[in-house]
């Protein structure tokens, strides 16, 4: 209709029934197109860690607890039980926000892979494990203070002294160790990764007597990535190689044992009295066959039958096939 004129009339007709909503598009309506498909993404929350490195690293850090919980309960004298109780991914600057701000920080360095790690503890946790190291009874929490230049020397041994148990497992698991870099007293001075680092953050409950704190350990995915593979096995998996040398070095050294071969020709069960009444010249009857030959043992094992005879000037069998074949 736009090459048309039009008259008074029809622009009136128009106008009225644009306002009682009954024009109609003269073309027809262009197909509808079906709206892109959205997702959210939260990058605070991210998923670069897989579900078997986040597992694995969580049984290592278990592992620790267990080792790090006696090796501290006896060099502290009192009884330390530490039990992990979280694991999520988040980016580095969310996971390091997130740390209590009364947090003795522990830069870790990861050899040879050259990598930096973060290990956090509680105040109230440091604290009391420096009172119990100086011969003190922490039956209560202790009171917050700052630390003096003694107490950031015996800290540094507390958090080597852990940093070694947890090196322990790591070696194993991957080959890399663990080593105290530094220690800072704010969490905003342990920068070892950048900001938007994907970061697996491992969280600790540790209690002392009846004061509970925690700890934590921060993994961003650049301190594992030289190593990645070593976390990403399933459990049971990539032990194949070194289950079957195992098994080669068992064989190996069991074929060099030395056991005892005899040659067994038949039995024959009697009582006391009939073997009290043997003489020279008796006859006995085996129970065996002559065809079924010998039986040979490797101890009390029989694996062979065999033929009797002789090798030059001495007695000898010679081997017929397995015990089993002639069952």
């Amino acid at each position: 209709m736009s090459g048309e004129a039009l008259s008074p009339e029809q622009i009136a007709a128009l106008v009225e029934a644009a306002k009682n909503g009954e024009l109609q598009d003269e073309e027809p309506a262009a197909a509808q197109r079906r709206s892109p498909r959205l997702r959210t993404v939260n990058f605070a929350r991210p998923t670069k860690f897989t579900s078997d490195q986040e597992r694995r690293l969580g049984r290592a850090l278990e592992s620790f607890c267990r080792t790090a919980s006696t090796r501290l309960s006896a060099e502290l004298r009192v009884p330390i039980e530490l039990e992990v109780i979280s694991s999520t991914q988040l980016t580095w600057s969310t996971a390091q926000s997130q740390l209590p701000a009364n947090s003795v920080c522990a830069v870790i360095d990861a050899t040879p892979i050259d990598t930096r790690l973060l290990m956090s503890a509680e105040m109230p946790f440091v604290l009391c494990a420096l009172e119990a190291l100086l011969g003190a009874s922490p039956d209560h929490k202790p009171k917050d203070r700052r630390l003096t230049e003694i107490d950031w020397a015996l800290a540094r041994r507390l958090f080597a002294t852990m940093l070694g148990q947890l090196s322990l497992i790591w070696k194993d698991a991957a080959d890399v160790e663990l080593s105290l870099s530094s220690l800072e007293g704010s969490t905003e001075n342990a920068q070892v990764a950048p900001f938007s680092e994907p970061t697996l953050a491992l969280t600790v409950e540790a209690r002392i007597a009846r004061t509970s704190s925690t700890l934590a350990l921060l993994v961003p995915y650049c301190a594992i990535a030289p190593v990645a593979a070593a976390f990403s096995q399933r459990d049971g998996a990539g032990l194949a190689v070194e289950d079957e040398a195992a098994a080669e070095a068992l064989d190996g050294a069991l074929r060099g044992v030395e056991i005892t071969m005899r040659a067994e020709v038949a039995e024959r069960r009697l009582s006391v009295d009939e073997v009290l009444a043997l003489r020279p010249g008796d006859v006995l009857t085996l129970d065996g066959q002559v065809a079924a030959g010998v039986t040979l043992y490797a101890d009390q094992v029989p694996v062979h039958r065999a033929r009797p005879g002789r090798s030059g000037s001495k007695r000898a069998v010679q081997v017929v096939g397995p015990v089993e074949e002639q069952r």
